[in-house]
Order: C-alpha cells, then structure tokens, then sequence
C-alpha cells in the first residue's frame, strides 16, 4: 500500500480503461508504479524485456503472432529511392 497525498491527473478514456483491465485487485497507483518500473527496467536491452514478459502469451496468441510477423515479412519491400 502506498502512502501518499492525493494526486489528479487527467488521462484519456482509453487509457483509463487500459489501466483498469491491467489493474486486476492492484491499486492504480500500484499499476503505474509496476509500468513506470518496467519501462524503465527495459532500458537494459532486449534479453532483460523478453524476460519479463515470457510466457504472457498463450500458445494460440504466440502462433498468431508469429504467423502475422511471417505475413508481414513477405509483404515488406525495400523501396529504392535512387533514379533508374
């Protein structure tokens, strides 16, 4: 629990959604704090991100989302900007 003097901020509707489906039984202070930590945690490289969020996904949303980055490497073309 956090002690501490009452704050207003003012956030869009998406956000405060977002927050609130993220929140579970935490406080949004508790939220933020977990979010601000692990931007800048994530600061340290890749390996330490991958880390963190290992094993969010299920198997099905890791196929999914392999399967979309695979869809877009073949549509990706290199555009040359040179005259012909």
């Amino acid at each position: 629990m956090y002690a501490c003097m009452p704050k207003v901020i003012t956030i869009s509707d998406k956000v405060y959604e977002e927050l609130s489906r993220l929140k579970g039984d935490k406080s949004f202070s508790e939220i933020i704090n977990e979010l601000v930590t692990f931007y800048n945690e994530s600061k340290r490289g890749r390996k330490g991100v991958l880390l963190e969020i290992f094993g969010i996904l299920t198997k099905e949303e890791a196929e999914e989302l392999e399967r979309e980055v695979e869809r877009t490497r073949k549509e990706f073309q290199i555009r040359d900007f040179h005259d012909p």
